[in-house]
């Protein structure tokens, strides 16, 4: 939850600790209502390994598994966005409807993203082992 007031006062651990809370109950949330999400992860528990066996470098490295933390970050951001709207209304509408494709469409392009990655840094690796 964003800060009321005394915006500018720093976080004592008390209020360090709330927001790990709300973290964890926003990614509670997510598990439990998104598929997608779910989905996601369980690719991550097998790519994320892979991706620090396979990449050569520590930058290679970073850059596999970052790329997939970024899709479960799109992924919540784009849930929020699609509960936001579904609290507005059930009625449909052109905006909220806009809202929700360009949602998905952020999560598609950070899936791009993944797969362009790995290409780059992996296929030099396989075409060399050729």
């Amino acid at each position: 939850m964003a800060d009321s007031h005394d915006t500018h006062a720093p976080r004592s651990p008390f209020r360090i600790w709330q927001a790990f809370q709300w973290s964890m109950k926003g990614l509670r949330a997510a598990w439990q209502v998104e598929s997608s999400f779910r989905l996601e992860v369980y690719l991550c528990f097998v790519l994320v390994p892979l991706g620090l066996y396979l990449g050569q470098t520590g930058v290679e490295r970073f850059l596999l598994v970052s790329v997939l933390l970024l899709v479960l970050i799109v992924e919540v951001l784009n849930s929020a966005i699609e509960a936001v709207v579904d609290r507005w209304g059930p009625e449909h509408h052109d905006l909220a409807g806009r809202a929700k494709d360009m949602g998905s469409a952020a999560v598609f392009l950070s899936d791009v993203n993944v797969v362009v990655c790995w290409l780059l840094i992996l296929w030099p690796q396989w075409s060399k082992d050729s």
